[in-house]
This record gives C-alpha cells, sequence and structure tokens, in this order.
C-alpha cells in the first residue's frame, strides 16, 4: 500500500518536459493540447523527431502504415493517385495537423512535404495501445478525425456545385480561417502550395487557377503579393463570391 502511495505521489508531481515539447510551437492546437506534462511525458517516450526536404515523401499510398505523425513545422499535401496517372489533392497539412492515422494496415494516401516540414512520429502500434491509457488523447483524436470528415464533406461540395471562381475565393477563406485556428494572421494568407497544387485539389486546370486568380486582382478582391502570399482585400465580398463560406 505504501508503494502505491508513494507511487501516486509521483506520478502528481510535476514533470519537466522533454525536447522539443517543452518548447513546441502547436502544442496547444496539436492532438497533444489536452494531455497534462505527466501524460505528454509518456506521450513523447513513444516519438522521434523527422525533418523532411520540401518536395520530398512522408509516406506512400499502400505504404505499411507503420507510423503516425503531427505536423509542427511547414506544409504537406496529401493525394491520391487515379489509375490513368492523374493526381487528386484531397487536403493541406499545416502545423498541429495530424497525418497517418488509419485501421487499415496500408496508407489509403501519399503525403508530401510541401515545404522544409518537421514532424513528430509515432509507431502506430504502440500508440494505439497508449490510447487506452490516455482517454484525453483517443477522444482528442476522434474529434480531430471528425474534423477531418467535415473538411471532405466541404471539399465534396466544392468539387461538385461551385464554379471555378467559387472554388478558388473558398479555397483561399479557408486556408485563412486555418491560420486563424493556428492562432496566425488571417490575412495575408500563407500559400505555400504551388498554381498546381491548387488545381488537383479544386478539380480545374492550371490555367483556370491562374486566369481566376488574376481576375480577382484586377477586379481589386485579391492582392498577389507574391508567390506565396495573397492579400484579401475585400474580405465581405469574396464571402458572398463563395456562397457564404
Amino acid at each position: 500500500m505504501a508503494r502505491l502511495t508513494i507511487a501516486a505521489q509521483a506520478d502528481r508531481q510535476p514533470q519537466s518536459l522533454p525536447d522539443p515539447c517543452e518548447n513546441c510551437g502547436v502544442r496547444d492546437f496539436s492532438a497533444c493540447a489536452p494531455l497534462n506534462d505527466s501524460e505528454l511525458c509518456r506521450l513523447a517516450g513513444l516519438m522521434t523527431t523527422v525533418n523532411i526536404e520540401p518536395h520530398q515523401p512522408i509516406f506512400s499510398e499502400a505504404d505499411a502504415a507503420d507510423h503516425v505523425f503531427t505536423v509542427t513545422g511547414g506544409a504537406v499535401k496529401i493525394y491520391k493517385l487515379l489509375p490513368d496517372g492523374r493526381r487528386q489533392i484531397t487536403g493541406f497539412l499545416f502545423p498541429g495537423d495530424f497525418l497517418g492515422l488509419t485501421h487499415n494496415a496500408l496508407y489509403a494516401y501519399s503525403a508530401e512535404a510541401m515545404t522544409a516540414t518537421r514532424l513528430c512520429r509515432f509507431p502506430r502500434k504502440k500508440l494505439e495501445a497508449l490510447l487506452d491509457e490516455l482517454p484525453k488523447l483517443e477522444q482528442r483524436l476522434l474529434g480531430m478525425a471528425s474534423h477531418e470528415l467535415a473538411a471532405a464533406q466541404d471539399q465534396m461540395v466544392l468539387l461538385g456545385r461551385k464554379s471555378a471562381r467559387e472554388r478558388v475565393v473558398s479555397f483561399l477563406l479557408m486556408l485563412s480561417g486555418g491560420a486563424v485556428r493556428r492562432g496566425q494572421p488571417d490575412n495575408p494568407v500563407a500559400v505555400p502550395m504551388t498554381r498546381n497544387d491548387i488545381a488537383d485539389f479544386l478539380g480545374l486546370t492550371v490555367e483556370t487557377v491562374s486566369r481566376t486568380m488574376t481576375q480577382l486582382k484586377t477586379q481589386h478582391l485579391i492582392e498577389l503579393m507574391d508567390e506565396k502570399q495573397v492579400r484579401l482585400s475585400r474580405i465581405e465580398a469574396l464571402r458572398e463570391i463563395a456562397g457564404g463560406f
């Protein structure tokens, strides 16, 4: 009994966080958010920090799904290749997003770094075992999966019902809203992906994306600051175009 009491007291004592968790800039809005320091130390015991160069793969579709990841820096695109070789980008991930969680033995999509990207990597089996002991983490991951499902439904509407102009504007507003959720300024909007990536996400041609951007600029709705930043000059007008996004 005395041993149990001492162990319980030790568990309640504050623990120093391991590096890089101690200086993590995305903890408050990542999967780790609900964990206390003691729980975070247990999770960090499974973690390896990985740095990926721009345009390098993180994993490919049909690879063994041995790891899951939290994006802590940079930007990632996830996509599927169609049988005829065409690519459909299904999402873009940013710091705080979780990547690779699946119930299957193989990854269902490919993931590639768009910029220099930093990841926390966890062995999938060990993480799944830890979820039984950390229900707050399991609930957090479930919430993130629900958000991912809602985002997929939004994309279905985007691709199936909206015009090219509405798609491009909705995309820019989506990036702006995502920045706010990460505690970043909503304007100007960081656009780390290429025009080709945007086209493959929106189901458009590169020419249509570029032409639409130019039209929005000419109408003083946006300002193309450089290849990686867009200023939303008239946000309310843009929201009307997007159909109440």
